[in-house]
């Protein structure tokens, strides 16, 4: 009888283990919260652009989700300088249902082609070129939105209700003349990715700058960022945050975060040597830059990356997310290691970035530029590149911080 009792415990223990793994409870909970991944841009819905780049997200005051890219009119090879549109898609759901996408940039007037892309061949002179979109959510509930025109005119405009309106664009370009007596610049971009409103309410939006000597009119290159402190209705120039030199080559497409101590990082891609990220820290996100340095938990595949602040239910650290695809050998880049974009990986700081122990591989195939944002709930959003197009991924912070 004691053998019949002693399989029958068996069974019955079996039988909850089973009861967890399919109900989501115990070992099989890993599985459910696997990140799910949803097409946001993809060739072919529209026949009117070939490829979809500079992906970008933030949540709003009220949580809405807003996710944009650049459309454009022919796939890889034609260069920036192509005929792009901006297009604008929102999630009132936590980022699981998305609306058609939107234009939401255009400038009445002239729109002269930048010079330099005159002299570009495979450049139509014809074509218009919307770039760099950078979003910030207001915490009064309002959006506010940078853009450049032929990477050399910048606009402003707002939006009250939820990214579905917005204001008549405005040229700032004339608060990115005081970079000039730092810097001689020819050629101006905005992000790409958000910016940020500081505690103290201050807008801050890196920007990078060339004389456009090298090669696409992009380089050399120098970062930096413009501020508001009237809700947008000014913008400013701060200091060059991140020189170009023999060590820090081309810097551009800085991703920002404010410290918990209210100091403002920026996370810099650049083609340097080091093959690792460019970090360096203000007081006020405009001034008194830190000495640059490389960041060496953080590999640089030449690419734009994510970052932002996780700040939920009591829990605040750093994301970041970009193509991890360097081979390690002893801590160090393997000299001569291909620097393509795959193996888009999110890593979590826990000390303002000071170090990175955490993360996990989002996509391990061809993956480039990413964004990552942060619902109410607390889910994550990360929008990335991948091939031709966009996807999102939705997952939570307990799936992150599982090895």
């Amino acid at each position: 009888m004691r053998h019949i009792s002693d399989r029958r415990a068996m069974v019955s223990h079996l039988a909850v283990f089973l009861v967890l793994i399919f109900c989501g409870g115990g070992v099989g909970s890993r599985a459910e919260q696997l990140p799910e991944k949803i097409p946001l841009f993809t060739v072919g819905d529209d026949p009117a652009f070939r490829m979809y780049h500079i992906p970008g997200v933030v949540v709003t005051a009220k949580g809405t989700a807003l996710a944009w890219c650049e459309a454009r009119k022919h796939a890889a090879g034609v260069s920036d300088w192509d005929d792009i549109h901006i297009l604008l898609r929102r999630s009132v759901d936590d980022g699981k249902t998305w609306s058609t996408p939107s234009s939401v940039a255009s400038v009445e007037g002239n729109k002269t082609k930048h010079p330099l892309a005159a002299r570009i061949k495979s450049v139509d002179p014809e074509s218009v070129t919307y770039n760099n979109p950078v979003l910030i959510a207001d915490r009064d509930g309002r959006v506010h939105m940078l853009f450049c025109l032929e990477y050399m005119r910048v606009f402003y405009q707002s939006s009250s209700d939820e990214g579905a309106h917005w204001t008549a664009p405005v040229e700032i370009t004339a608060a990115c003349e005081g970079f000039r007596k730092q810097y001689d610049w020819r050629v101006i971009a905005t992000g790409p990715n958000h910016g940020i409103q500081l505690a103290n309410g201050r807008l801050v939006v890196p920007v990078w700058l060339s004389t456009g000597e090298g090669g696409n009119a992009h380089h050399p290159s120098v970062t930096a960022t413009i501020v508001s402190d009237d809700g947008g209705a000014t913008w400013s120039a701060g200091d060059i945050a991140v020189p170009n030199t023999t060590e820090w080559v081309d810097p551009n497409e800085a991703a920002v975060a404010e410290l918990s101590n209210g100091a403002v990082m920026l996370n810099v891609r650049s083609e340097s040597k080091a093959h690792r990220r460019i970090v360096t820290v203000s007081p006020d996100g405009a001034r008194h830059w830190t000495a640059p340095r490389f960041d060496d938990a953080l590999l640089e595949p030449i690419c734009m990356a994510g970052l932002t602040r996780y700040q939920h239910d009591g829990t605040s650290l750093l994301l970041f997310s970009n193509p991890d695809n360097l081979e390690r050998a002893g801590g160090k880049a393997v000299p001569g290691q291909s620097r393509d974009r795959r193996n888009l990986t999110v890593k979590i700081s826990y000390d303002d970035g000071k170090t990175w122990p955490a993360g996990r591989v989002l996509e391990s195939g061809p993956s480039g530029y990413s964004d990552i944002g942060v619902t109410k709930s607390g889910t994550i959003l990360c929008v990335y590149v991948a091939g031709p197009n966009i996807r999102l991924a939705r997952f939570t912070l307990d799936w992150l911080e599982r090895q």
